[in-house]
């Protein structure tokens, strides 16, 4: 896989900056901590994060459709490379109130935004060879996982040594390699979106095109909803059920990183593979979050909240790449940024209402309920999506076209 020499290039570059963009958080945190800022400083921080990426994701398929992934990737890695420097710089010359570093976050999360769906769009771009497309999906979430969970680690170290400063100058660094990575790339001609129309138009021509095909909306409404019923409590509420009873935030840690390492192991295990009917295969792996979910509301020693957390990292490797081979398999290049932002947009747009909500419901119904609702939830919509024609009978060796 690494002998395709433009998907080599972008796999080192992508890395590099997905380094820097997992230590950067940490560093964040600790930026508005350090100059004695409040819990609400950090939230208010964090979520001029989120909320940029929200609302740009679908103005960035359409971008992308119409200018290519590799351009808007460029602009995005530059304007977060530009934007940490200055950020680093603020923190070192002791000049970065809480209201610039919500901008400086916000420009961050534009640029994020703008990235996600170009990044969907040109990945089946650099691998010339189709039946390679899998691999390349596997190695970019494997490199996915492998930096969440070196870059925390390398963010504190380097945050408690020389200060955020320096972590928020090495994010910086990292997306000019990106950005050198990019520069280089000369991707084969692919068909774009006509110019001309608006983006409204193209916006609801892409919408269309989302709606007409089954197996992306449904499944990208169960991920929505798992965000919602299922991962945002289990962020929420296992840190809290850990504190109360699992030994505190080591025991925590630890969970997180085994879950890491599963998403790791699930995606050693997908190289090479190509599973005949891509969209079961990923329904059946995603039941694996219901575990740590399930011995969380079980109240079950660690050591099964870790093992089910190892599953469901595994789990999360293999439905990721093939949720993704699938979509840039069976959607015209033309449609890809558009149709990447809907899914992007639909998996991710109810996660902070369940982050914002979990902790009330919890105190009103109890830790265990709530993260038992979770489970039945990842089970019972697993099964109704596996019950979908467009689902269950789409074959690997299908034309594309149909």
């Amino acid at each position: 896989m690494l002998g395709e020499r433009e998907f080599t290039r972008f796999f080192l570059g992508y890395t590099t900056s997905l380094l820097g963009s997992a230590m950067a958080p940490v560093a964040v945190a600790f930026a508005v901590l350090d100059r004695g800022g409040s819990g609400t400083d950090l939230g208010s921080v964090m979520a001029a994060r989120i909320l940029p990426v929200v609302l740009v994701l679908l103005a960035g398929g359409v971008i992308a459709d119409r200018f290519g992934s590799r351009r808007l990737m460029l602009g995005s890695d530059v304007l977060r490379g530009v934007v940490q420097g200055l950020f680093a710089g603020l923190l070192a010359a002791g000049h970065a109130p809480v209201w610039a570093m919500v901008a400086l976050v916000a420009v961050w999360g534009v640029g994020e935004g703008l990235f996600m769906p170009a990044f969907g769009a040109i990945v089946p771009g650099l691998v010339r060879r189709e039946e390679l497309l899998a691999d390349g999906n596997t190695l970019l979430g494997l490199s996915r996982s492998l930096s969440t969970v070196a870059g925390p680690a390398l963010a504190g170290l380097i945050t408690a040594a020389w200060g955020p400063a320096v972590v928020l100058l090495i994010d910086a660094v990292t997306y000019g390699v990106g950005a050198l990575a990019l520069v280089g790339l000369r991707p084969p001609d692919r068909p774009r979106a006509a110019g001309g129309e608006s983006v409204l138009r193209e916006l609801r021509g892409g919408w269309s095109e989302f709606a007409a095909r089954p197996w992306l909306w449904i499944t990208t409404a169960q991920m929505g909803l798992f965000n919602l019923l299922v991962w945002a409590p289990f962020l929420v509420l296992g840190p809290l059920t850990a504190q109360r009873a699992l030994g505190g935030a080591r025991a925590w840690g630890l969970v997180m990183g085994v879950y890491g390492a599963g998403a790791v192991l699930g995606g050693l295990l997908m190289l090479g593979r190509r599973p005949g009917r891509p969209l079961v295969v990923a329904t059946v792996a995603g039941l694996a979050w219901a575990l740590p979910s399930a011995a969380l509301a079980a109240g079950a020693p660690l050591v099964w909240v870790v093992a089910g957390a190892l599953v469901a990292g595994a789990g999360s490797a293999v439905c990721g790449t093939l949720f993704a081979t699938t979509t840039q398999r069976w959607v015209p290049a033309e449609l890809l940024g558009r149709l990447t932002s809907f899914g992007s947009l639909g998996a991710f747009v109810l996660g902070p209402l369940g982050l914002a909500a979990a902790g009330p419901l919890a105190a009103r119904f109890g830790v265990g309920q709530v993260l038992l609702v979770g489970v039945v939830w990842q089970v019972a919509s697993g099964a109704v999506v596996l019950g979908v024609p467009a689902v269950r009978n789409r074959r690997w060796e299908e034309d594309p076209d149909d």
